[in-house]
């Protein structure tokens, strides 16, 4: 009878470990909602754990989004992505990664580009 709590707190807390294996953006450049002054030469990506980036794309106010090529193959947890050219306005930058688990995270980081 003893041994029941402490197996039922095992399960749970092995569970709670696998909801977490999972990639979570913890930090961007440009930061989220930033607003900068200056076009950045890169974006860089920092997740909790390594991760596959699967795809990038950029949305500059609501015109076709471009993709973003030349990804990695290998799992990172932090990832320098080369910028395009980027003119004044406000950019959605939309990730996906594929971590070790082959859970899909996406998400989006948002900025504003002003006139210098």
């Amino acid at each position: 009878m003893h041994r029941f709590p402490a197996l039922a707190l095992l399960i749970l807390g092995l569970w709670s470990l696998k909801a977490q294996a999972h990639a979570h953006l913890i930090q961007a450049t440009p930061a989220d909602g930033g607003v900068l002054t200056q076009a950045p030469p890169s974006f860089t990506l920092l997740f909790n754990e390594p991760a596959r980036l699967t795809a990038l794309s950029i949305q500059k106010d609501g015109e076709e989004p471009q993709k973003i090529g030349g990804l990695a193959a290998a799992a990172s947890a932090r990832w320098v992505i080369a910028a395009p050219k980027l003119t004044p306005g406000s950019y959605t930058l939309s990730y996906r990664v594929v971590s070790d688990d082959s859970h899909i995270m996406s998400g989006n980081v948002k900025f504003r580009l002003r006139e210098p």
